[in-house]
């Protein structure tokens, strides 16, 4: 079975649109997403129906939670702060009821799903071996998926070892045949790993192995959709750069 997983999208239709064009040429049977549907881009209702329409599993991440008002604004940064706030304000009724439906991890075909951590599926940045370890203590599935950082990677531990791990770059692949995994696709709208194209991960179950994917997108026209719904200009600024 393959799974085409995404996360943190933040309400960027053009490089959403985009890595979907690209699962439906890959032969994913499923798409996965990790939550952070909306926050910092444009537009978060077409985003949430897009995702709504072709998603087989769907987490909240928490910008969404500060969207739908399960988290205070003022534990975001300014700009996230500002997107969220403005969110709220054109979000459609519809949309804003499932998104509220929610939950921040899950499981499916065996896989743990969790927006941030095992440990703390809304909150957690799981970026170093030593988190990584932490939570695969805690993890029931001997693979699980994670989103919330912005960054592409994989964290693997095998039985008595040290959890290992490091970023992953387009077209790598990892046998997870064996061992415990935690592997994040990276973010669709606003990766932070220095390449500003939308990440992915295409995940095959039946074979054990799982390949990080890059595409890219308008982000020209996903900036100018930002200046134009008059969000802070530093949102729209980063996207060229991958930050």
């Amino acid at each position: 079975m393959s799974i085409a997983v995404i996360s943190d999208i933040h309400s960027n239709r053009q490089a959403l649109e985009a890595v979907l064009r690209e699962v439906s040429d890959s032969g994913a049977s499923e798409l996965w997403c990790l939550g952070d549907l909306v926050g910092y881009g444009a537009d978060p209702n077409d985003c949430i129906n897009t995702v709504r329409r072709n998603a087989s599993l769907c987490l909240v991440g928490n910008h969404d939670l500060a969207v739908t008002g399960e988290i205070p604004l003022d534990e975001f940064s300014r700009g996230a702060g500002v997107a969220a706030r403005w969110t709220q304000e054109v979000i459609g009724a519809e949309e804003l009821d499932w998104l509220s439906s929610l939950e921040a991890s899950g499981a499916a075909e065996g896989v743990g799903c969790f927006h941030a951590s095992p440990r703390d599926p809304v909150w957690e940045y799981v970026i170093s071996t030593l988190l990584a370890d932490l939570c695969l203590d805690t993890m029931d599935e001997r693979i699980g998926l994670i989103g919330h950082s912005h960054v592409a990677l994989a964290f693997g531990r095998r039985e008595g070892e040290p959890a290992f791990g490091e970023p992953r770059r387009d077209g790598d692949e990892e046998d997870i045949s064996a061992g415990s995994w935690l592997l994040n696709p990276g973010s669709v709208g606003q990766p932070r790993d220095g390449d500003p194209r939308a990440a992915w991960l295409l995940l095959d179950i039946d074979a054990g192995r799982a390949q990080w994917r890059r595409t890219e997108y308008d982000i020209d026209g996903a900036a100018e959709a930002i200046r134009n719904a008059r969000l802070p200009d530093s949102l729209a600024e980063r996207l060229q750069y991958g930050q």
